[in-house]
């Protein structure tokens, strides 16, 4: 049976009980491990997708620990910033619920960032510890002299020159329990940066409560998950998904978490015979996943045990939705939320479907399409998402970008925290996405700001202006196109091209590059010089 029955019910009634001290690491992992200290936790799957190493609660409560004690050995303690780069290795979430335990906050990023995305990241933060592996640390050595706040590098899975080995302090490291009682539901828990259309990436700093005990409505509602579920959600370490799907809401209802360690592109083949070897109960990824699974022969594999399906990133379409349905017996569950929030709307197992639709908005949560002034549209009226926040700022919605109090101020609106992305409400209730209320591309579920592509373009020698938009794409969504007027002695070419999209390649996180490239003579542009992107889009 569903964790929710019935919909309207349980919204009236729904409340989270959210005590005035609280650790997200202590409270969700270390209590299961004094309850159920051989329940299965963790399921870490080998690259190849054959073999898994299991965890238990008690095993992440003891490799918790231990790496806890490293980091206060070396002089961490409460507010640290930590960056943390790993990718899908156990030693992610050693020393990202380590850090947690001391209320130290961990600052997770994709292992596709570059010197000069890392060295934004710690200096923007003041981190004072940075943990990568040993390719990571390379990328750090190279602008360490540039961060003048980094005291501390620990390195996971190898060695460096100059790095602690992170493995071989944590095992000779005490297990005993960490001091207890360290934080507040209220205080600093996790930083992750979210992209911007007009500038570097802003820093979303959620608290312990708002992660930590908001995500168990991401787990409980839309995840519709139990103890005796496994739960396969794909996401990167990086990115605010992996708290949505690897940590806390999972834990506390007592599922166990798989995750993959797996790194370039993704095997689909090898991923659907995961989902029948691993015994994958509820599965979630972006819709360009399920997009490339419908497009091979899915009559061979046996999805007995697979229940519930789920989808998050990026638009679903109804295709899709179908062509998987027909093949597994299962439907899609679309859901919707922000690094900023936790799961915001959802299509709920208690209730109909209507593929292609974000769903309703999720117990807790207030969430309409509201115009310009901040008041509520009636069905049928696009508008921007908005979630209320006054009288009260609901459990599982961002504090502030931190340190950017202009930044926070602008994304509200009277009653209203504004999300940036335009919905409209049908007579049922049920939000329809119709596009972002700015310029940030999402591609493939990633969220792509355009600055952050065009600064890097620039760079190039051959390069004078450019602009970046997002071009519809029938696999990822959306791709980024860049439109570049060149320097004087330079003439447009596929080779110019690919040297340029090569160059960004290098520069700054891959998933960033223009995979379409246009030379024009010269960009569009406002009376004030500002670029009329819209021009762009009608080209």
């Amino acid at each position: 049976m569903p964790n929710m029955t019935d919909y309207e019910d349980t919204r009236r009634s729904f409340r989270l009980d959210v005590p005035e001290r609280f650790n997200a690491a202590a409270d969700v992992v270390d209590r299961r491990a004094a309850t159920e200290p051989s329940k299965l936790a963790l399921r870490m799957v080998s690259p190849d997708g054959r073999t898994a190493d299991d965890y238990t609660f008690a095993d992440l409560q003891d490799r918790s620990n231990r790496m806890g004690r490293v980091l206060a050995d070396k002089g961490v303690t409460k507010g640290d910033r930590v960056f943390l780069m790993l990718p899908r290795v156990i030693g992610w979430y050693d020393t990202l619920l380590g850090t947690i335990k001391l209320g130290a906050i961990p600052m997770p990023g994709t292992k596709q960032l570059k010197a000069k995305d890392i060295a934004y990241r710690i200096n923007k933060a003041g981190a004072s510890v940075a943990i990568t592996d040993p390719a990571g640390a390379a990328v750090v050595d190279a602008i360490r002299g540039e961060c003048p706040t980094l005291q501390t590098t620990i390195v996971i899975g190898g060695q460096a020159d100059g790095w602690i080995d992170g493995d071989d302090a944590r095992i000779a490291a005490s297990s005993d329990p960490l001091p207890q009682d360290v934080t507040a539901s209220s205080d600093p828990m996790l930083i992750y940066f979210t992209s911007g259309t007009t500038g570097n990436p802003k820093m979303v700093l959620h608290t312990q409560a708002s992660y930590g005990i908001g995500h168990q409505i991401t787990a409980r509602f839309w995840q519709d998950l139990g103890p005796e579920d496994i739960f396969w959600g794909v996401s990167d370490t990086g990115w605010a998904k992996a708290a949505w799907s690897k940590l806390f809401g999972q834990w506390a209802l007592g599922a166990t978490v798989m995750a993959w360690n797996a790194q370039g592109k993704p095997d689909f083949e090898q991923m659907l015979q995961m989902i029948v070897d691993h015994d994958v109960t509820v599965f979630c990824a972006p819709p360009t996943i399920y997009r490339n699974f419908v497009t091979r022969d899915l009559s061979g594999y046996d999805f007995a045990r697979l229940r519930h399906c789920l989808a998050a990133g990026e638009a679903l379409n109804p295709e899709t939705f179908n062509a998987w349905k027909a093949a597994t017996g299962t439907e899609i569950h679309d859901g919707y939320g922000q690094t900023e929030s936790v799961n915001l709307l959802a299509n709920y197992p208690c209730m109909p479907i209507k593929p292609g639709a974000l769903g309703k908005p999720t117990p807790g949560f207030d969430v309409a399409v509201v115009d310009t002034e901040g008041n509520p549209l009636d069905p049928g009226n696009q508008g921007q998402i908005a979630v209320r926040v006054k009288p009260r700022r609901p459990i599982g919605l961002f504090v502030e970008y931190w340190q950017d109090p202009a930044a926070t101020a602008d994304a509200h609106l009277g009653d209203w925290y504004l999300t940036g992305d335009r919905a409209h409400v049908d007579e049922d209730g049920y939000f329809w996405f119709v596009s972002r209320n700015d310029d940030v591309i999402i591609s493939a579920g990633y969220r792509i700001g355009p600055f952050e592509v065009e600064s890097v373009i620039m760079e190039h020698p051959a390069v004078q202006e450019t602009a970046c938009i997002g071009v519809p794409d029938p696999e990822r969504g959306e791709v980024v196109k860049a439109f570049i007027v060149l320097a004087p002695g330079y003439a447009g070419s596929d080779a110019l091209a690919t040297e340029i999209q090569d160059y960004v390649k290098t520069n700054t996180a891959p998933y960033k590059f223009p995979r379409q490239v246009e030379f024009i003579e010269e960009l569009p542009k406002t009376v004030s010089g500002k670029v009329r992107r819209v021009d762009l889009r009608t080209r």
